[in-house]
């Protein structure tokens, strides 16, 4: 089985099984931190974890809901998964919540799905071999100028008087997943999503190759594109968009200083 059909599979039963603990009531509590986490975050890692690494006992392993080991820096392939990407979503009967799960070499993801099983929505690639949803091939959309953009972000941040150009009117709407607003944008549903705030690689990994070969871009605010399966598993910022916007959005963010 290939590594792509391993991870469909997967995803798959994972989501199943988040969308069974849903119906019968989760658990929350608050991580360090204070973001939410809930007992079918962790039934769904466990599963993911159990599944993978029994096909592949070599790969290493980097998921938001499991404790860092720093032997998957010593791996040649790793599992990048988010087992609920977007739990604030799904503690509220939201359906804007997936299950991420990428591989990863040499610090670039190969195979990647995003599966949002409420939506009954796969997302999946692999290098090379075009990006889709259920099958069906993926491309950005085809504008060309912000003035009018369908963005996914936050509308505060785009109306905050400190920008030096003001942004122009846009559609600017919500979804909790990092990995599904990726695939939004990669499906042409959106023009683009910003985040000025951290992300982690286990947001982006599946998502960023689904982006990629799908013909968007995905980048922090600075341009640089991502590499996956570091000692410190965090990035600054993200802007994805198609290959039209994405320059466009770069100048305007571009001057801001992150940590």
């Amino acid at each position: 089985m290939s590594d792509l059909d391993l991870i469909l599979d997967a995803a798959r039963e994972a989501g199943a099984l988040a969308l069974a603990a849903r119906a019968r009531g989760v658990k929350i509590w608050s991580k360090a931190g204070g973001s939410p986490v809930t007992d079918a975050d962790l039934a769904v890692d466990a599963l993911l974890k159990e599944r993978l690494g029994a096909a592949r006992p070599d790969y290493g392993w980097l998921s938001e809901e499991t404790v860092d080991d720093p032997a998957r820096l010593a791996t040649a392939r790793q599992f990048v998964v988010d087992p609920i990407d977007g739990t604030v979503a799904f503690m509220k009967d939201k359906p804007w919540f997936a299950v991420s799960v990428a591989v990863v070499e040499n610090g670039r993801p190969i195979a990647g799905v995003v599966h949002a099983p409420a939506l009954d929505e796969t997302y999946a690639a692999t290098v090379g071999g075009g990006a889709t949803l259920n099958g069906a091939a993926l491309a950005p959309s085809l504008s060309t100028t912000l003035d009018g953009a369908a963005m996914l972000g936050d509308a505060r941040m785009f109306a905050h008087p400190a920008w030096p150009t003001p942004w122009p009117a846009m559609r600017v709407e919500a979804r909790n997943s990092i990995a599904y607003r990726i695939c939004l944008v990669a499906a042409g549903a959106f023009d683009a999503a910003i985040a000025l705030t951290p992300k982690s690689e286990w947001d982006l990994a599946a998502a960023d190759l689904i982006c990629g070969e799908a013909g968007a871009l995905l980048t922090d605010h600075l341009g640089r594109k991502f590499a996956y399966n570091r000692p410190n598993p965090t990035v600054p910022s993200l802007v994805c968009a198609n290959r039209a916007l994405h320059p466009l959005i770069l100048s305007r963010v571009g001057h801001i200083d992150l940590p």
